[in-house]
C-alpha cells in the first residue's frame, strides 16, 4: 500500500537557464506522479510536492544529482494522498514574491547578505543568554500567525509577502534596529529574503531559523518556545508538532479555541476564517459573512 508524503524545500542559487530546469522538473515530477507546485527563478526554485513515498523518493534522488540543488534541505511530512489538485511548474521573478527582485542577491551558497542562520538549539542558546532582548519576527502573512507563532512574536500587518517592504519602509519596526531579531517562517525560504531586506534597511543583528519552524516543530515538538499550530499551504491546512498543542486560533462565530481554517462560500472570494467544528457545521453553507461577499476589499482583486 502506497504511503502518501509531503516534502518541501527551496535552494537559492544562481539559475542562468530558468526555462531548462522548468522543463526538466516538469518531466521529472510529472513522471513520478507528484502533484504541488515548483516556482523557478534566476534565484533558484522553491518546491511543494506530494505523492506515494517510493516516488517522492525518487524525485529528490534525481533532484539532489543536479549540482545547484545537492545542498537541498528536504523537509518530509505524512501526507493524506490528495493534498494538492495538480502539478504546477512555473517559472517566476521571484521563488518568493515579495515583490523586490531586484534586490535580491544571490551566490552558489545561497542568499548574499542575509541574516545569521541559527538552529532550533541555538535559538534558545540566544534567548537563554540574551533573554526577553531577543525579538521573534514573523515573516509569514498575518493570518498564519492567527493559529500559531512563536511565544511574543512581532507579527507584521501584512496579508500577503508582497505587503512586506512597505511594512519595513514604514519605519514602524526601526525600535527594533538595535536588537537581536529572529526572522521566522515555515520552512526557511521567506526568513532568507527578509533577513536581508532587513539588514539592507539597518537593522543590526539579524537571525534566521535555519529550516523555519518545521525544523524547530521536529526538535522541540510542544516543548519549546512555538506556541500553536502550523498553517501549511496543502489539503491539510495545519499541521501540531505534538499530542498537547493548545489552539491559539479562535472561532470566528463563538470564539472558541480552533485550528481549522474553513474556505469562503463564496467561490469567487479566496478568504479562509476560523471556525470550530460545531460552527462549521450549523454555517456550512455561509461561513465567509456578508461583508466579504463584496468585490471591494476581496483577496481575489487585492483591492
Amino acid at each position: 500500500m502506497a504511503v502518501p508524503k509531503i516534502i518541501l524545500f527551496y535552494v537559492f542559487t544562481p539559475l542562468p537557464d530558468p526555462d531548462a530546469i522548468r522543463l526538466w522538473q516538469w518531466t521529472l515530477a510529472e513522471r513520478e506522479g507528484l502533484t504541488g507546485r515548483i516556482l523557478i527563478s534566476e534565484h533558484g526554485i522553491n518546491a511543494t510536492l506530494g505523492g506515494d513515498i517510493d516516488s517522492v523518493k525518487r524525485y529528490v534522488k534525481a533532484t539532489k544529482g543536479y549540482a545547484a540543488f545537492k545542498r537541498a534541505d528536504f523537509k518530509w511530512s505524512d501526507g493524506a494522498g490528495n493534498d494538492f489538485p495538480k502539478l504546477s511548474v512555473k517559472v517566476r521573478p521571484e521563488i518568493v514574491s515579495f515583490g523586490a527582485p531586484d534586490a535580491l542577491k544571490v551566490g552558489a551558497d545561497g542568499v548574499l547578505g542575509g541574516g545569521k542562520r541559527l538552529a532550533p538549539q541555538e535559538v534558545h542558546d540566544l534567548v537563554d543568554e540574551r533573554g526577553d532582548d531577543v525579538v521573534f519576527f514573523d515573516g509569514r502573512n498575518k493570518f498564519e500567525a492567527e493559529i500559531g507563532r512563536f511565544a511574543g512574536a512581532v507579527v507584521p500587518d501584512v496579508d500577503t509577502t508582497r505587503d512586506f517592504v512597505a511594512e519595513l519602509d514604514s519605519g514602524k519596526y526601526d525600535h527594533l534596529k538595535s536588537r537581536p531579531v529572529v526572522t521566522y517562517c515555515t520552512g526557511g525560504v521567506r526568513c532568507e529574503v527578509l533577513s536581508s531586506l532587513m539588514t539592507e534597511r539597518g537593522f543590526d543583528e539579524v537571525y534566521q531559523l535555519d529550516g523555519g519552524i518545521v525544523r524547530y516543530g521536529e526538535e522541540f515538538k510542544d516543548d519549546g518556545l512555538w506556541q500553536g499550530s502550523l498553517y501549511v499551504f496543502d489539503g491539510r491546512m495545519h499541521v501540531e508538532f505534538g499530542k498537547d498543542t493548545v489552539p491559539l486560533g479562535r472561532c470566528s462565530s463563538c470564539g472558541a479555541a480552533t485550528a481549522q481554517y474553513h474556505n469562503c462560500a463564496n467561490l469567487e472570494c479566496r478568504r479562509l476564517r476560523l471556525f470550530c467544528e460545531t460552527c462549521a457545521a450549523t454555517l456550512s453553507g455561509t461561513v465567509c459573512p456578508e461583508d466579504c461577499r463584496v468585490v471591494d476589499g476581496c483577496p481575489v482583486t487585492g483591492e
